[in-house]
């Protein structure tokens, strides 16, 4: 018998004899919560890091306990942005998806979730922020002009 599971290592430690498992990486999540995305942030400026260093690295005011930032990054690397190595006793984790993607990922969850994937109504939405400063209007209206008329690739 052949059982798909994600990959947990508790799984792996309680398969009954006579069934093999496939084990499929684990999903990453659409989004990252506020938590996870200042954990994130500090592995992507700082690289590896074990948990008391995630601890210690945390902005002034925004301190978390060394049991929160455990939780949460052992919830980052379940969902597939960190994984971890271990050093003498302690586990050094590291991010596994760069910045650029995760900001990528995030936002075509945004266009997908509130604009129906149109990229039209994205920008007219921002347009419409009276908080929009004219340099940043006159930043978009040349990246609008310098865009190849076939579209962006990637995009």
């Amino acid at each position: 018998m052949l059982v798909y599971f994600y990959r947990t290592a508790l799984l792996e430690e309680r398969v009954p004899e006579g069934i093999s498992l496939l084990l499929m990486p684990p999903k990453k999540s659409i989004t990252l919560t506020e938590a996870e995305l200042r954990l994130m942030k500090i592995l992507w400026e700082r690289g590896e890091s074990a948990v008391t260093d995630l601890v210690a690295a945390m902005p002034d005011g925004e301190t978390l306990a060394y049991n929160s930032v455990l939780t949460t990054v052992r919830i980052l690397e379940q969902k597939g942005y960190v994984d971890h190595r271990q050093e003498g006793r302690a586990f050094v984790y590291r991010p596994c998806v760069a910045e650029n993607e995760a900001s990528r990922s995030e936002v075509k969850h945004v266009l997908s979730r509130f604009f129906g994937n149109s990229r039209e109504r994205l920008l007219l939405s921002l347009l419409g922020d009276e908080e929009i400063s004219p340099e940043e209007l006159q930043r978009l209206k040349e990246a609008i002009n310098s865009a190849p008329e076939d579209g962006l690739e990637g995009a």
